[in-house]
């Protein structure tokens, strides 16, 4: 059964139920109040007629005078009844005087008098004055009230039934477009826009709450898809980056057994092995540490000086590169939010990145300073540099920049993927430019921590 169906019958029933309770209640207290006009009118009469010698004179003109519609009866010590004045509805049994003494008391009603509501009064000689008023007009006013309200109650649920269609159906058709639209999502059709809401503030909010649900799980597809997409590219290459120092590791080995391989060959065989083998455990912890770092991202975080971390860093190198002219410009007293050891992985890379690419003579800064609520570290290089076109791109893993690093020069190609996930995982960025000294400039841009903060 459809929402909307299950809403109007509720409403209806609801309606009907209220209306039934009104109407018991109207009929009720208007049977009441009818009964206690009746038995107003009787005792009236009753109470005018109190003279047992004049009782019967004093009731009959009270009757009369007043037009009251009550019937008067006299019933003799013999039992013998006569009837005096007759109302509308005349009576359907013969009262007896244990009727009459039971109705000295006040007023009741009798088995043998059905409908009609009795009083008696003594009227002399050992008579009964017998009053009795007949309730058949309550009673057909009691019944017409009941049609009357059980017909207001029908029209009143009706008229509740179109009025709350008319009032929720524009709700009502907005649930249901959300609803398909929901089952189309559900399916894995993600691609349709919301269905615009109009109506209650309530509809709104599930339309919104719809839509944030909506644009969050596209987000999350497009990431899971861009993840899958790059791990199927990095699981490439590095079966690729390994595979070939796995070949010339398996080249050398067969060549070692043989039994005509020279001292000065072999020797040069185990320098090749050793050096491969190195490469690869090189790339392996590379390969260890990048996934610690997209895996253990936020956790661990600490203040860092990293003004003290820098300058350490920038002095090892300059004393065991004498040769290298080392300017170091670091601004004291900086911190960060994060690990001090992603910190100088970071700037490990970007200085063995220099080492490898660069002449052995050519010129290094190291520069340190705060840039508003970001500190900027910055590593330049009077090197080659890199192609034009590469400088400002966000490095994948494995790439190099330029063909003419070979792998014996160029190392994994892991180098500036780990400085950028580093560089994120510290909450921050890195970017690559050309330097003023003719080389390559790496620029990292870190938070400053929120103590430090202005």
């Amino acid at each position: 059964m459809r929402l909307s169906t299950r809403l109007t019958i509720l409403l209806i029933t609801i309606t009907s139920l209220v209306a039934l309770a009104v109407g018991t209640f109207a009929v009720e207290s208007s049977t009441h109040s009818q009964y206690a006009a009746l038995d107003s009118s009787i005792n009236g009469v009753a109470d005018a007629a109190s003279h047992p010698l004049s009782a019967l004179s004093d009731a009959l003109n009270l009757v009369q005078s007043n037009n009251l519609n009550l019937t008067l009866i006299v019933i003799d010590p013999r039992g013998h009844v006569t009837t005096v004045a007759t109302g509308d509805v005349a009576l359907t049994g013969r009262p007896t005087r244990a009727d009459a003494r039971v109705a000295l008391r006040g007023i009741v009603t009798a088995a043998n008098l059905p409908g009609f509501r009795l009083r008696a009064v003594p009227a002399g000689g050992g008579s009964y004055l017998l009053i009795a008023g007949s309730a058949a007009e309550v009673a057909r006013r009691g019944h017409q009230l009941v049609l009357q309200t059980v017909a207001v109650g029908l029209l009143a649920a009706l008229a509740m039934g179109v009025v709350a269609r008319l009032f929720m159906r524009r709700d009502l058709r907005t649930i249901e477009r959300l609803v398909t639209f929901a089952t189309s999502v559900a399916h894995g059709d993600v691609g349709e826009e919301v269905p615009a809401a109009s109506g209650s503030a309530d509809v709104r909010e599930l339309q919104r709450a719809l839509a944030d649900m909506v644009v969050a799980l596209r987000r999350t597809i497009d990431v899971e898809k861009s993840s899958a997409e790059l791990m199927q590219r990095f699981i490439g290459d590095a079966s690729h980056e390994l595979r070939t120092p796995l070949t010339v590791i398996s080249g050398y080995v067969e060549l070692l057994q043989r039994p005509d391989l020279s001292d000065e060959q072999r020797g040069r065989a185990v320098t090749r092995l050793a050096r491969e083998a190195g490469r690869m455990d090189s790339l392996v912890n590379d390969l260890l540490f990048l996934a610690e770092v997209r895996e253990l991202r936020d956790r661990g975080d600490e203040l860092v000086e990293i003004s003290d971390v820098v300058a350490a860093s920038a002095h090892d190198f300059a004393l065991d590169h004498p040769e290298r002219t080392v300017t170091r410009a670091i601004t004291p007293g900086l911190a960060i939010i994060g690990r001090a050891d992603y910190v100088e992985r970071l700037l490990g890379n970007a200085l063995g990145n220099v080492l490898r690419h660069t002449g052995a003579t050519d010129a290094v800064r190291v520069t340190l300073a705060r840039d508003g609520n970001d500190v900027v570290l910055r590593v330049d290089d009077a090197g080659p540099g890199l192609p034009a076109d590469s400088y400002g791109a966000v490095p994948e893993s494995f790439q190099r920049f330029d063909p003419s690093r070979s792998r014996d020069s160029g190392g994994s190609g892991l180098g500036m993927s780990i400085m950028a996930d580093v560089a994120v995982a510290l909450r921050g960025t890195m970017s690559t430019a050309r330097s003023d000294l003719g080389g390559l400039a790496v620029i990292v841009r870190l938070p400053v921590a929120p103590d430090a903060a202005p």
